[in-house]
């Protein structure tokens, strides 16, 4: 098992190594395999790169976020211009049902509501949203509609787990109600952890995934 000091150099190790994050701009904090991240990133894209990156670093249990996006001079734009600008990216990406989804915008937080068939569309529009250029912060609130039976969510899950991860998959239970999948046990790593709540949050008829998964 990594000590607490050998985590917080392994996680800076990846910032150093990932091109989208500028390591001077985070603070690492390790506390019994719990990171922190702190510090003010210039845009939200490089902050969620930042979370990404700790995620990675097997025996990471967990990462709490304590970082605050200080804009640049030149990326500081209205409200009503980060407005159009968003709703122009989702306009032009084809995975997103034309006006599925709704726009809010305050101090430049940008928040998504609506309604799509699909988590993957969920998914995409916040992904091209959070790598937009004058954003401080993303609110996903778009929903899924309940398409599929609870039963063969639960079924179509156990078989995606034993092609991604057939060994993660004996020690995960998985429960769904409508459309709500929890699951629950341990899993080996941080990355074991990530690929149970993909392929959770990758199958037909799911509309959120609760994560009580434990990293041993």
């Amino acid at each position: 098992m990594k000590t607490d000091g050998q985590l917080k150099q392994e996680v800076e190790d990846e910032f150093e190594w990932d091109p989208a994050v500028t390591a001077t701009d985070i603070g690492v904090e390790v506390m019994n395999g719990v990171v922190t991240l702190s510090g003010h990133p210039p845009s939200l894209a490089e902050k969620l790169a930042a979370e990404k990156a700790a995620q990675r670093v097997a025996g990471v249990k967990a990462v709490v976020v304590d970082m605050e996006v200080r804009l640049p001079k030149p990326d500081q734009h209205s409200d009503e211009d980060v407005a159009a600008a968003v709703h122009a990216v989702l306009y032009w990406s084809v995975a997103v049902p034309h006006d599925a989804v709704k726009i809010q915008v305050e101090k430049g937080w940008v928040t998504l509501t609506g309604e799509v068939d699909w988590a993957y569309q969920r998914h995409i529009a916040a992904r091209a949203v959070g790598q937009m250029r004058g954003i401080r912060g993303l609110t996903n609130a778009i929903e899924v509609r309940p398409t599929v039976a609870s039963n063969e969510i639960g079924k179509h899950i156990e078989e995606a787990m034993r092609r991604h991860a057939e060994r993660e998959v004996r020690h995960i239970g998985i429960a769904v109600k409508d459309g709500t999948v929890t699951l629950t046990g341990k899993v080996g790593s941080y990355a074991e952890r990530k690929i149970a709540r993909g392929v959770a949050w990758s199958t037909p008829g799911v509309c959120a995934v609760v994560d009580d998964l434990v990293v041993e």
